[in-house]
């Protein structure tokens, strides 16, 4: 199979790096690519750094990056509420870098439960009971709408992995009984028109490169772009033989991809 993809869109987490370990090959791939002109850009459900950070790290492990390379969903959000909801007043059960982006983006942190126009649930490894209880009083009470960041339910590292956004999505509903409104990261729709703005070419000439199933190549397969799995993150090949999303292309890992370019394959 003989194929030509202009643009190649790659997870971060579990795909180009684990932790502060980048996947061996990993820089060969990005490097064979950026060689042969075609357009490389990093996706991120993560909002826990900014897109400067991103860079920077990517920068730091071998492959040297600008923060227009990178997209993540804390700049999907900021996009997303500034045109849906210009002017709201957030409740973030998120980090410091999230925070930042939306405040860059122009919203207000709300002081109270009944003054909150929307709740935003992401990956909070600061998270409390205090900001869990703010949130429920804030849908229950005051009507806030409920966006997340990304569904993920967990986010894998080197030698473990953290609860993620989708634990805080599952409690939220279970105990307001309202359901999230819009998640804008991976597999969204929104996160594709984002990416298909950035890099200026058809989803067909795209290939999505990223180790889950149910965001990364379930986002491929929905918006009509190539979708390619890797097995160095949250994805075993047993999971991927049993899941009825199938990707066109199942790597070992993301050198295999240097070897594909230098073969003509892609």
């Amino acid at each position: 199979m003989r194929v030509n993809f202009k643009a190649f869109i790659f997870d971060l987490d579990g795909t180009i790096y684990l932790s502060e370990r980048l996947i061996p090959g990993a820089d060969d791939a990005v490097r064979a690519l950026r060689g042969q002109g075609r357009r490389v850009v990093f996706l991120s459900n993560k909002p826990t750094d900014t897109r400067e950070t991103y860079a920077a790290k990517l920068t730091r492990l071998g492959i040297p990056s600008a923060p227009e390379d990178v997209i993540n969903s804390s700049l999907i959000a900021a996009r997303y509420l500034g045109r849906r909801m210009p002017g709201a007043r957030l409740h973030v059960l998120g980090e410091a870098p999230l925070v930042e982006e939306l405040r860059r983006a122009g919203f207000e942190m709300a002081r109270r439960p009944e003054e909150t126009d929307a709740v935003i649930i992401a990956f909070d490894r600061t998270l409390t009971y205090e900001k869990i209880h703010f949130a429920h009083r804030a849908v229950r009470r005051g009507g806030a709408v409920m966006i997340a960041t990304n569904p993920d339910a967990f986010c894998p590292v080197e030698g473990d992995e953290f609860p993620d956004a989708g634990g805080t999505i599952a409690l939220l509903e279970a105990t307001t009984g309202k359901k999230v409104e819009v998640v804008v990261g991976k597999p969204s729709p929104i996160m594709v028109e984002a990416i298909l703005e950035h890099v200026g070419v058809p989803a067909r000439a795209c290939l999505v490169v990223g180790d889950r199933i149910e965001t990364d190549i379930r986002m491929g397969r929905d918006a009509g772009m190539g979708t390619a799995l890797v097995l160095t993150g949250a994805t075993t090949r047993e999971q991927a033989r049993a899941s009825d999303i199938r990707p066109d292309f199942t790597l070992e890992s993301v050198r295999d991809i240097a070897e594909k370019i230098v073969d003509g394959e892609w």
